[in-house]
């Protein structure tokens, strides 16, 4: 029977709230969901998605919100539903058993398991009605039920077995060295597996390779080249929105024409960062100008009154996927008129057969505007007449690592680009961070409209984190930034490490799951491992603390196995190794305020990837705590460069002709 309140109207997860009206009685992960499972002898129903997860939408619509689907739920299961933003670790303890037991994962996850916790069933979406030889999701319910009650040892054998395939999984091959050989070797074997044609990797989906982007760029030569054709491709297709910026999740082909239409934070601060990289290398106008509106998109459509960002944009509004987001020649011609609406229809190449659903067609860019002075009015217009439409939901969850992976982004792209709004944002959102998800010296995972919530952080959390602050110490010349950040790494190497060089996703005190995840491969965002090695590269390079060094050498050394079998999923860690085989680059650049000749020397310094770079005051560099930057001065009075490697400095540089 249903409580007469759905427990989750209590939740502060977005994707949770979402599901607060469901005639199914919900429970959130927790001791008291398996006490209630033990009383009453009945499996859990394991139910993982995330807000702005379209099939997420359509299963609950299916099923969830079906009285008689419920009524069986209710009477046969304990149900829990868990955002796996905000449990990271459940749910990576539950998608490698999906993937062990089906080849594949995905969201919605839906598993089921013992009262121990352990998985015996694990699937992903189940449809209301049998399709394509797919049991509905009652058939399902029903068959699993018969066999909890029948043949309870096949149940307790199979869910055994799996728990001990999961355990195995976590153990990671012994260390070796990540020479230069190796990380050669893994950026051939990347550059193999690159789509010639269409540019990115994969056939589709076709997700944007973000951390192997950076990589690409870091180490040069064909990598760097083809990371710019894919970083153009996506600029110009539809995964990019053409009007108001910022990436959609990914492209359904591809050609990167048609995006699965949510907006998730992370993708967009990452894309920012390698946006800005490829700037940085390359001076690219069309690099520079993604990069802008990316950043401008972070602040002024996922930013928070609490002074962070957002976890999503929804793909679905008006009942359907992309709604917000595509247009019809009549369209065109209804809001611009017909002269200007055919220019436009042309422009973004929207037809009237359409790319995408009902003839309607997703916006591309695939050639500059040719003329200058009716492309800003028929972009404002255009943006103009989509704010009348229904807005996307936006998921208002500020998660940590995410919001650390912005404000480095921001604080970066700031210092780039002299732009102090994007410099100022990164301070807010640090600053929320530390006021908010900072509890007891331990970070919490995500927080809500300024109140914490309960989940833990995990090793992305710190990682990122922690790099964060490491950006916002090099961009303001804060010490007090460096120092955060040090604590934030001490927590990590205290209660994660796993003692052969790497480290587990949870924390040594974190709650006890069926077995402690540990996977370094980034997949969508960095891996905490990465995430935290790079962290340790920066921390040492700003410091010159060998502990820091020898801890990242260790993690590096820890996934070299990774790096030769697949390094595709290691694009973040093979960045942080061509960093620490490059130095890293330590560069302090000393000026008074507006001098041209210290402006020009930090617009070099700024565009060096994978370095070190600090631009101060001469009364910034006296009176900072950061070790990188004691006895840095003007030279002769003049402004200057100190280009240094592991606390080893070249000559100070004061022309900015010679700095390279």
């Amino acid at each position: 029977m249903m409580a007469d309140v759905n427990r989750l109207s209590a939740a502060t997860s977005p994707y949770l709230l979402q599901h607060k009206d469901n005639p199914v009685d919900w429970w959130e992960w927790g001791t008291d969901a398996f006490d209630e499972a033990r009383r009453r002898d009945v499996p859990i129903l394991l139910s993982v998605g995330y807000a702005a997860c379209h099939w997420c939408h359509v299963m609950a619509h299916e099923s969830f919100e079906d009285q008689t689907t419920a009524d069986y739920l209710n009477e046969h299961y304990v149900s829990v539903k868990v955002d796996r933003e905000e449990r990271p670790d459940v749910d990576a303890v539950y998608m490698a058993a999906t993937v062990a037991t089906t080849g594949q994962g995905g969201w919605p996850m839906t598993c089921v398991l013992d009262h121990e916790g352990r998985p015996f069933f694990a699937g992903t979406y189940f449809p209301d009605q049998p399709r394509h030889g797919q049991p509905s999701f009652t058939q399902l319910l029903q068959a699993i039920n018969e066999a909890w009650h029948e043949r309870r040892d096949d149940v307790g054998a199979t869910a055994a077995n799996i728990a001990e395939h999961i355990a195995a999984s976590a153990v990671l091959d012994g260390p070796a060295p990540l020479d230069p050989e190796v990380i050669a070797a893994a950026a051939e074997k990347i550059s193999r597996e690159f789509d010639e044609v269409n540019a990115g990797f994969g056939v589709s989906p076709k997700f944007p390779p973000s951390m192997l982007l950076e990589f690409q760029l870091r180490h040069g030569g064909r990598s760097a080249q083809q990371a710019a054709r894919t970083l153009e491709t996506m600029a110009r297709g539809g995964i990019y929105d053409q009007l108001g910026g910022g990436f959609a999740r990914y492209s359904v082909d591809a050609r990167w024409v048609v995006p699965h239409f949510e907006k998730m934070l992370y993708d967009n601060a990452l894309l920012l960062s390698a946006y800005t990289s490829w700037y940085a290398t390359t001076g690219d106008e069309l690099a520079a100008r993604v990069a802008r509106e990316t950043g401008a998109f972070l602040i002024d459509e996922l930013g928070t009154p609490q002074g962070g960002f957002s976890s999503a944009l929804d793909a679905d509004s008006e009942g359907a996927e992309g709604t917000y987001y595509v247009w019809t020649p009549a369209q065109f011609a209804e809001v611009l008129g017909p002269e200007d609406g055919a220019w436009a229809a042309s422009l973004f190449t929207v037809t009237d057969q359409g790319t995408f659903e009902h003839g309607s067609s997703v916006l591309q860019l695939r050639v500059h505007p040719d003329d200058e002075l009716r492309w800003p009015s028929v972009r404002e217009r255009l943006l103009a007449a989509r704010a009348l439409r229904e807005r996307p939901a936006e998921d208002d969850k500020v998660v940590a690592a995410w919001n650390g992976l912005a404000i480095a982004a921001l604080a970066r792209a700031g210092g780039l680009f002299g732009d102090q709004c994007f410099v100022d944002a990164a301070l807010a959102a640090g600053s929320l961070l530390l006021d908010v998800h900072l509890v007891d010296g331990r970070l919490r995972r995500v927080s809500r409209r300024g109140v914490v919530g309960q989940p833990a952080g995990v090793l992305e959390d710190y990682g990122c984190v922690a790099d964060a602050f490491l950006a916002l110490a090099e961009t303001t010349g804060d010490g007090t930034w460096l120092d955060r950040a040090g604590a934030l790494l001490d927590v990590a190497l205290e209660h994660f490490a796993d003692g052969d060089g790497g480290f587990h996703d949870t924390a040594d005190d974190a709650e006890t799951l069926i077995a402690r995840p540990r996977d370094p491969s980034d997949n969508a965002s960095p891996s905490g491992h990465s995430a935290l090695t790079n962290a340790l590269v920066r921390y040492a390079a700003l410091t010159g603390s060998g502990r820091h060094r020898y801890a990242a050498e260790s993690a590096l050394a820890s996934v070299r196995r990774l790096v030769e079998r697949a390094p595709r999923f290691a694009g973040w860690s093979l960045a942080a190794a061509q960093a620490a085989l490059d130095g890293p680059l330590e560069i302090v650049v000393v000026a008074e305020p507006g001098d041209p000749v210290g402006a020009a020397l930090a617009a070099k310094a700024r565009r060096v990837l994978g370095a070190v770079v600090l631009v101060v005051s001469p009364e910034q560099a006296a009176a900072s705590s950061i070790p990188l930057l004691e006895g840095r001065g003007l030279v002769d009075g003049s402004a200057a460069a100190y280009v240094c490697r592991a606390m080893v400095c070249e000559r100070p540089v004061t022309d900015p002709e010679l700095f390279l």
